[in-house]
């Protein structure tokens, strides 16, 4: 165990954390269950991993137009079935039912964890609350934490104020639903952005590398920021550099 954190890092009670990348590995999911629709119905050929890749490219467009106002809200669920529309005709999909295709939707709700990531939070629970601070609405983020067994004490979502990260309204609600002041949150991500905004309203930050995001060929922008309170390879050494 390292030694607890002192300066600014010992008022930290409570860390937030971004989800989709951070602790669960979206890709590989979607890949392997592409994978196994396929064999259900006589080894169809579909690029899964340019399939997942451009599913997930229709996430950020699509609130990015939420919040500049051109489009009402809609939650990530529905974000993602409109893609997957699109997707499965584009991918000349035909085999698929209706039934399968929202059962498919709904893998985002059965997404498997890094393999890091349960071992690190079980660790980082022992000091600190946990929460989500997701773009993923409610009932997605609560099916994926019973589905990986993610020990989040309290879960924050876009849904609850109707807005999307970076927009500040996100990172307020943590501050109000968990009654603290923002130097006493620490954002966790694999996603600058997110954590310089986050930085912007006062909260502490902690980088997770995970240059594995969009799979072994996407050159994931790792370098360091020196604004960063904490710098780690993965969610256990998150811990230790915590402490813990």
């Amino acid at each position: 165990m390292s030694p607890r954190p002192s300066g600014p890092l010992a008022q930290v009670k409570a860390l937030t954390f971004d989800v989709f990348g951070t602790v669960v590995d979206f890709r590989s999911s979607i890949i392997a269950e592409g994978r196994r629709l396929s064999a259900l119905h006589g080894d169809a050929p579909v690029d899964w991993p340019a399939f997942a890749d451009q599913w997930r490219a229709e996430y950020r467009p699509a609130m990015d137009r939420v919040t500049a106002g051109s489009e009402t809200w809609i939650n990530v669920d529905n974000i993602y079935r409109r893609a997957l529309d699109m997707l499965i005709e584009k991918f000349g999909i035909d085999w698929l039912s209706e039934e399968e295709l929202a059962e498919f939707n709904l893998i985002w709700h059965r997404l498997e964890p890094w393999g890091d990531s349960v071992l690190g939070l079980e660790r980082l629970r022992k000091r600190f609350i946990l929460a989500t601070l997701s773009n993923g609405n409610v009932r997605l983020l609560v099916d994926l934490a019973r589905h990986a067994k993610l020990p989040w004490d309290m879960v924050l979502s876009s849904e609850l104020v109707r807005a999307y990260k970076p927009d500040r309204r996100m990172y307020q609600s943590a501050v109000d639903y968990l009654s603290l002041e923002p130097q006493e949150i620490m954002m966790v991500a694999a996603h600058q952005y997110d954590l310089r905004a986050a930085a912007e309203l006062g909260f502490r930050t902690a980088f997770v590398m995970r240059p594995l995001e969009h799979g072994p060929e996407f050159q994931v922008d790792l370098t360091i920021d020196d604004d960063f309170d904490v710098v780690a390879n993965d969610m256990v050494d998150l811990a230790r550099q915590l402490g813990l």
